[in-house]
């Protein structure tokens, strides 16, 4: 009867976890943004190398390689892919760990993925507008949001004010 009662407070934790963090993350909130479909050849033509790496198959830039981790001017941070704005320069901050980092983002220009292979993985992020992958989301981030969004740099074009 023990193993019983485990298991069934051990469920309902699990999805009470995962109701609490995807209502948090406003994953229910369909995008207000148009889509944009291109065929392989016209990203191909419109990225870099890496940039079409990131955005299209979801790689991973070696930590500590972007220029914008040490951008510090006022300005907004947009989709490399397709120019959505995705952040603005206010919420950006050191988080250490070689990525850009923001505790928040444009909620309504962002769309999620939580992986269904393993417990506890970080949710996925992606461009609403485009379908880029841009990082995700830790739950290890600073006041108000308690949030990290871990972008790559590659993924992301910094336009000043």
């Amino acid at each position: 009867m023990r193993r019983r009662t485990f298991l069934t407070t051990a469920a309902g934790t699990v999805l009470m976890f995962g109701i609490s963090r995807s209502t948090r993350l406003r994953a229910d909130t369909p995008p207000a943004v148009e889509k944009l479909y291109l065929s392989d050849e016209a990203w191909r033509e419109r990225l870099t190398p890496e940039q079409y790496e990131v955005l299209r198959f979801s790689q991973t830039e070696f930590a500590g390689s972007s220029d914008l981790l040490h951008e510090y001017r006022a300005g907004t941070y947009v989709c490399a892919g397709c120019d959505l704005p995705l952040f603005k320069s206010d919420w950006k901050y050191n988080s250490r760990t070689g990525w850009p980092s923001f505790w928040r983002a444009f909620d309504e220009h962002l769309t999620t993925r939580k992986p269904i292979y393993a417990f506890r993985a970080p949710t996925e992020y992606r461009c609403a507008r485009c379908d880029g992958h841009h990082g995700h989301i830790f739950e290890d981030g600073p006041p108000p949001t308690g949030l990290r969004y871990c972008s790559n740099g590659a993924a992301l074009r910094f336009v000043p004010v």
